[in-house]
C-alpha cells in the first residue's frame, strides 16, 4: 500500500517560498520535475489482478516523454535493479534492458544489487553501453579506486539554482549478488560525506538516488545533508515529506511512476545562500497511460527474438524424465531432483525443497530428448523466485512432514528435495512419518541451523509450509533470482542430464 506523510498546507508554503525574507539581497526560484522509476525487470506490461495492464518500458517511456515534452526542468532518476532478473535477461545478460533504457535515458542511475547478478565483467560491459550517467559513490574497485563510467557526484544548475546529485549502489550486494571483488562502502555514511562535499562545492539543493532498504533511506534523510532521497529496492510505493526532507520510492516494474514537482527558492545574503523548498507529488498509474509506440515496437521486436530463443536446446537428457502429476506429487521424481539440485546449486544452500505441484507441464521426456528453454518454462510457469530461509533441524523436519501429510493421496505439497535423504513410512500418523533424515552424510540435528532454498510460494507458507513462512529469510524476494532462470543455467551447465531417481526419498 502507498505510504504518505505530508505535513502542513501545501499552497500557503509554496507561496511563502516565493516571498523574499526581510533583509535578503535577492531571492530567486525554480521548479524542477523529478521522475522516478526503480526495480524495472520486465520489458513488457503485465496483467494486474484488477484486470488492467501496467508497467513495462513502453508505458514508462510515455510518462517520461510526456514530462519532458512540457518544456520544464526535468530530472529523470532510475533507482536501480533492472539488468536482472527476467527470462530474457537470462540469455542476453540484460543487453536488451540497457538498449531500452537508452531510448529514454535517465539523468541519473544508481545500480541495484541485480546489476551484478552476472558478475562484474557484465556490469562493466552494460554500464559501458549505457547512454546515461551512473552514480555510485560507495562503489569501488578491489584496490579502493573509483570505477570507470561511475560517478560520485555532480552539480547541475536550473535558473540559477544549483542542484547537487549523488548516488549509491546497494551496499549489501556482496551478500545478495555476484560482484566478485568490488567493494561496497556503507551507504548512509557515504551519502553523508558526498552531501557535505556538494554543499562545499556550492549546491543549494542535494538529491541522492540510492538503491537501499527503507531504514537506510530514512537514516539518509535524518542525517540532514540531503533534501530529497529517491530510492529503489523495497518494491513499494512510498512518499514521505516532513516539511524539510523527502523520501520517495516508485513501486516496481513501472506499475506506478512517481513525479515530484519541487519548487525551490534560494535567498542570497551577503555571507550565505539559504534554500527552502516544497514538493507536490503525482503518482501515475501506468494502466492509464497509452504505451509509447517507438518503444513498444522495440519491445515487440525483442519479444519476437525471445520467442526464437525459447526453442534453443539447453541440454540433452540421458535419462527419462516424467513431470506428470502422479509422479511429482507422490514420490521422488527425477525431474524434481533436477529442479531441486538447480535451486541448491544456484544458492549454495544446505538443502533445497520444492513442492511437486510447482512442476506443471505433465510431460514425459524420453532418454535422448532435447530440453529447451520452452520446456523449462512449461514446467515452471508461475514466475516463482528462489528464496533462502534459515531453519532449525526441527523446523526442517516439520516442513518435510507437512509435505508428506497427504499421502497416499498425490498432493502438490509433496517435497522434491536436494542435499538430503529421508526414509518415510506412509502408514505412520501424519506428522510422524519420517523415520530418518540425513543432510549430506550426517543425521539431521534438530538444534542445528540449516539454510534451505525454496520457492517464494512455499516461503510465504503456501501448501502448508508454515515452517518456512515463519523462518528467517536470508534472501528476500526482492533480491531473489527467477526459479526458471536458475534451472536453465543449471541444465545448460550440465549439457547432459543424468539425474535420476536416486533414493533421496525411500518409502518403507
Amino acid at each position: 500500500m502507498p505510504q504518505f506523510r505530508l505535513l502542513g498546507p501545501v499552497a500557503g508554503l509554496v507561496v511563502a517560498l516565493l516571498a523574499a525574507p526581510a533583509g535578503a539581497q535577492s531571492t530567486f526560484s525554480t521548479k524542477i520535475t523529478f521522475v522516478l522509476v526503480n526495480d524495472i525487470y520486465q520489458m513488457s506490461d503485465q496483467l494486474a489482478p484488477d484486470g488492467k495492464r501496467r508497467g513495462g518500458f513502453a508505458r514508462l517511456a510515455a510518462v517520461v516523454k510526456a514530462e519532458r515534452a512540457k518544456g520544464g526542468n526535468v530530472i529523470f532518476a532510475h533507482g536501480g535493479d533492472t539488468l536482472s532478473p527476467s527470462l530474457m535477461s537470462g540469455f542476453d545478460r540484460g543487453a536488451h534492458i540497457v538498449a531500452l533504457t537508452n531510448m529514454i535515458p535517465p539523468d541519473i542511475f544508481a545500480p541495484g544489487n541485480h546489476e551484478f547478478d552476472f558478475g562484474k565483467a557484465i556490469f562493466f560491459q552494460r554500464m559501458g553501453e549505457a547512454r546515461f550517467p551512473v552514480y555510485a559513490a560507495n562503489l569501488r574497485g578491489p584496490d579502493g579506486a573509483p570505477l570507470p563510467n561511475v560517478k560520485d557526484r555532480g552539480i547541475v544548475t536550473f535558473d540559477g539554482v544549483r542542484i547537487g546529485l549523488t548516488g549509491a549502489a546497494y551496499d549489501d550486494t556482496p551478500r545478495t549478488s555476484s560482484p566478485e571483488d568490488l567493494k561496497f562502502l556503507p551507504t548512509v555514511a557515504t551519502i553523508r560525506e558526498q552531501a557535505a562535499a556538494l554543499r562545499r562545492e556550492g549546491a543549494d539543493f542535494v538529491v541522492t538516488v540510492v538503491h537501499a532498504d527503507r531504514k537506510q533511506t530514512i537514516d539518509i534523510a535524518a542525517a540532514n545533508g540531503v533534501d530529497l532521497v529517491l530510492s529503489g529496492h523495497n518494491h513499494d510505493l512510498y512518499l514521505n515529506f516532513d516539511e524539510r526532507k523527502g523520501i520517495v520510492e516508485s513501486s516496481y516494474d513501472a506499475h506506478y511512476v512517481v513525479v515530484v514537482e519541487a519548487t525551490i527558492a534560494v535567498t542570497e545574503r551577503a555571507d550565505r545562500r539559504e534554500t527552502r523548498w516544497w514538493p507536490q507529488f503525482r503518482v501515475i498509474d501506468t494502466a492509464t497511460v497509452t504505451p509509447d509506440p517507438e518503444v513498444a515496437a522495440a519491445v515487440a521486436k525483442y519479444e519476437q527474438d525471445f520467442s526464437k530463443e525459447m526453442d534453443v536446446t539447453l541440454a540433452t537428457t540421458a535419462v527419462g524424465l516424467d513431470s506428470r502429476s502422479a509422479t511429482v506429487r507422490s514420490g521422488e521424481a527425477a525431474i524434481g531432483n533436477l529442479m531441486a539440485d538447480a535451486m541448491r546449486a544456484g544458492t549454495r544452500a544446505d538443502v533445497a525443497v520444492m513442492n511437486g505441484g510447482g512442476i506443471r507441464a505433465g510431460t514425459v521426456y524420453k532418454a535422448g530428448a532435447p530440453i529447451t528453454r520452452r520446456d523449462v518454462l512449461a514446467e515452471l510457469p508461475f514466475n516463482n523466485r528462489v528464496v533462502i530461509v534459515e531453519v532449525t533441524g526441527k523446523d526442517l523436519r516439520r516442513a518435510l512432514e507437512n509435505g508428506l501429510s497427504r499421502m497416499p493421496e498425490a498432493a502438490g505439497r509433496f517435497p522434491q528435495v536436494s542435499g538430503l535423504t529421508m526414509e518415510v513410512d506412509p502408514k505412520r500418523p501424519v506428522g510422524d512419518r519420517i523415520v530418518a533424515i540425513k543432510v549430506g552424510d550426517l543425521a539431521l540435528s534438530e538444534t542445528r541451523l540449516y539454510t534451505v532454498a525454496t520457492n517464494d510460494f512455499m516461503a510465504r507458507g503456501g501448501d502448508g509450509y508454515e515452517a518456512f513462512r515463519d523462518a528467517r529469510r536470508l534472501l528476500p524476494e526482492s533480491d531473489s533470482p527467477l526459479l526458471a532462470n536458475e534451472v536453465m543455467v543449471y541444465v545448460k551447465r550440465l549439457g547432459t542430464i543424468r539425474t535420476g531417481v536416486e533414493g533421496r526419498i525411500v518409502m518403507r
